[in-house]
């Protein structure tokens, strides 16, 4: 006989969320205070990319690591643990007296920040029934996009407040309050979870070093490949593809005995998990870099203020807060279409943005600049709401519950490793364009040649479109594999 649900199961959510959300928002706001470290801190180009892509690299390592211990001890555990952390961490960044500190407490920052992720998923998997999932994958979506949204706006609004150099240390700040809020919440709201049988156990500390040392030699050298390493850091992906054929046998002889792996190569024999895990990678390669390669933009090229560099973000981050919870609705009954179609007009959407940007490429004026790229901004990103959060619902639907913070994990890190790309990419791409041409002297002062970042920012957005469509071939691909079968 099947035991109720947990009553109790969509307050213990919005708890878990909450972590969630602190993570998601440190994303967001960095982008905004970017300009305002360097001028406080007096970081360099490199170092500023750093502190970005830094936290991505730490976030990309452990989500596997967290999910197993999560299904393995205890997810409320690994939750608290992870947002106490991540909290020490954000009070780390916002005292920060050198660049390099700063970049040490956002790699600590991601490393915390990357547990947080697969305790969501697995609860949600362990805890609603399969009916309930689209929605509540929705309400993981609504917090992506809450985050999205709020995080330039906030960071806009406490740099104003503070000035360039106090502003900054209280976007970070920021974090403590609601990392302290969830971890008492979450010992209040959120039940204690057993762990499954076949998850306990001592956790598996090679394949665990083996995973970790294989994804760093992976996104080390898509990072720094575009910055000071050059292309010949891409040589390091060798030693790494070898040290991840050595992860996938020690797995494999672990899932052969029985014996705990930390991952159980198992969830590859399902289909739509591996579907939804490529497909991550390829559109999180799209999607992420264009609000970075924007903010860049709109202060570096237009000399707009961090508050203006938000706003001109915002209609992309609302759009995702009202397409992910939709979307999470309907993707039970439509299925993987409804990722050809929301793929589909991201791409179209995409391009009528680099056009909308062309249309006036010596516009400076903040109010024209915003409210022309307003309307393709809003739907752009809810065409994002509507990919992100039905591919994960479809990705876990069909993983046994007991390997659902493992699984989880696995989108995680694939959705890490697809950001690290396009965020490289895409800014490598806009820096590279502009190499030699000077750029705002600060806000209310923009560049002498603004025409050259709109050409920038639209040479990032056909690279963008590269990656979405090929997202969609694969999307539309799989579809008709389906009804074949």
């Amino acid at each position: 006989m099947t035991s109720p649900p947990d009553p109790r199961r969509w307050r213990a959510l919005s708890v878990m969320l909450m972590g969630q959300f602190a993570a998601l928002l440190d994303v967001s706001v960095t982008n905004v205070a970017l300009p305002s470290i360097g001028r406080s801190t007096g970081a360099g180009a490199s170092e500023l990319q750093w502190m970005v892509t830094g936290y991505v690299l730490a976030f990309g390592l452990v989500p596997v690591i967290g999910g197993r211990l999560g299904d393995g001890r205890g997810r409320r555990r690994v939750f608290t643990i992870a947002v106490l952390g991540f909290v020490v961490a954000s009070a780390a960044v916002g005292l920060a007296p050198t660049p390099e500190i700063l970049i040490a407490a956002r790699v600590v920052q991601g490393l915390f920040g990357g547990m947080i992720g697969p305790q969501v998923s697995g609860f949600i998997q362990s805890v609603f029934p399969a009916g309930e999932r689209g929605r509540a994958f929705g309400r993981l979506g609504l917090t992506v996009g809450a985050g999205t949204a709020l995080g330039p706006v906030v960071a806009g609004l406490l740099i104003s407040a503070g000035g360039e150099d106090v502003g900054w240390r209280l976007v970070f700040f920021i974090n403590v309050p609601i990392g302290v809020a969830a971890v008492l919440l979450a010992r209040r709201w959120v039940p204690r979870d057993v762990p499954a049988p076949s998850a306990a156990g001592r956790l598996d500390l090679w394949g665990a070093a083996l995973l970790g040392a294989g994804l760093f030699g992976i996104l080390f050298p898509i990072v720094e490949g575009g910055q000071a390493g050059g292309p010949l850091t891409l040589l390091l992906l060798i030693p790494a593809a070898g040290v991840l054929f050595a992860f996938v046998r020690h797995e494999a002889r672990r899932t052969r005995a029985d014996a705990a792996p930390l991952l159980d190569l198992r969830l590859f024999r399902v289909r739509s998990f591996v579907t939804g895990v490529v497909f991550a990678v390829v559109f999180f390669c799209s999607n992420t870099g264009v609000p970075l390669v924007l903010a860049l933009y709109y202060q570096d090229g237009l000399g707009f203020t961090a508050l203006q560099s938000a706003l001109g973000v915002t209609a992309y981050a609302v759009g995702t807060v009202f397409g992910a919870p939709v979307a999470g609705r309907f993707v039970s009954r439509v299925g993987r279409p409804l990722l050809v179609g929301a793929v589909a007009v991201f791409t179209l959407v995409t391009i009528v943005l680099g056009l909308a940007v062309q249309a006036s490429p010596a516009a400076t004026d903040p109010a024209d600049v915003i409210l022309r790229l307003c309307l393709p901004l809003f739907v752009l990103g809810l065409a994002g709401g509507s990919i992100v959060t039905p591919n994960q619902t479809l990705t876990l639907a069909e993983v046994d519950p007991a390997r659902g913070g493992v699984a989880g994990g696995v989108v995680q890190t694939a959705q890490r490793v697809g950001s690290a790309i396009g965020q490289t990419v895409l800014g490598t791409v806009f820096v590279a364009v502009l190499a030699g041409i000077a750029r705002a002297a600060g806000p209310g002062s923009p560049a002498e040649d603004p025409t050259a970042f709109s050409a920038a920012l639209t040479i990032a957005l056909t690279v963008s479109v590269a990656f979405s469509g090929a997202a969609l071939v694969l999307s539309a691909v799989e579809v008709r594999r389906s009804r074949r079968r």
